[in-house]
């Protein structure tokens, strides 16, 4: 069998934040599979189909990708960010996972990315630097409730959170009823940072205690870091340093 899928992560927007590995394996590629926005990220060439389909459809891009795959072709499935960071990955071994036997036997490469978490991080100083968590605020495949228990569970073990998808035009409810609950539970004035469009031309940066914390500072472009209690902020010449020690 000759044909091969990779899930390949583009990184959160600027050309030169995507890996070797992964611009190796578009130029191979017969094939690329994805979110519309992210396959409009890869120029057209002779040989290259391109296959964009809408977000709620993960398992049947999946599928079409395998697919594809098992009758030789050279596919890439992309992501924004890391492929395996609320993105495909899962995605396409779910599919394998109940698809046929001989998708098993596929070659499936999983291609690294750096994601909107860590790019905003950067961007922003060290605010990751201890224990932290991600959590996905869509209720698109998960319900309000277990957000909920998770966002409380995390501010109660004082880790530093990283939160995407917090707000979109469908659903402007759920990030507000997210900081209302923080508040609630952190009580206190801990930095929150409001990145969007991380290394575009678009480029915002906006860190304010939690209690100054509005849900419309943030859109679905937007990854939202925030703090632990011991996050701290150093004003400089530019812009501030926002980081959290290492130690306890």
């Amino acid at each position: 069998m000759s044909g091969w899928l990779a899930i390949a992560g583009l990184g959160p927007g600027r050309t030169d934040l995507v890996t070797p590995e992964v611009t190796h394996a578009l130029e191979q590629a017969t094939d690329i599979v994805g979110y519309i926005p992210y396959v409009a990220r890869i120029a057209p060439r002779d040989g290259l189909r391109l296959h964009p389909s809408d977000n709620r459809v993960e398992l049947d891009r999946a599928r079409h990708a395998l697919g594809m795959a098992a009758e030789g072709r050279r596919v890439v499935v992309v992501s924004s960010g890391d492929p395996g960071v609320f993105a495909m990955a899962s995605a396409v071994f779910e599919a394998v996972e109940a698809g046929p036997a001989d998708w098993r036997g596929l070659d499936i490469r999983i291609l690294p990315g750096i994601t909107a978490m860590l790019a905003a991080a950067a961007r922003a100083g060290a605010p990751l630097g201890h224990d932290f968590c991600a959590i996905n605020l869509s209720d698109n495949l998960k319900p309000w409730a277990l957000i909920e228990k998770r966002l409380r569970l995390a501010a109660e073990a004082d880790f530093a959170m990283a939160f995407y998808n917090p707000r979109s035009a469908s659903r402007p409810e759920g990030f507000a009823r997210a900081l209302t609950l923080l508040q609630e539970i952190c009580a206190d004035a801990r930095p929150m940072l409001f990145a969007r469009a991380v290394s575009t031309p678009e480029e915002s940066l906006r860190i304010v205690p939690l209690p100054e914390a509005r849900a419309e500072m943030a859109d679905m472009r937007t990854v939202v870091i925030l703090g632990s209690s011991r996050t701290r902020v150093i004003e400089g010449a530019g812009q501030p340093w926002l980081y959290t020690p290492r130690s306890a």
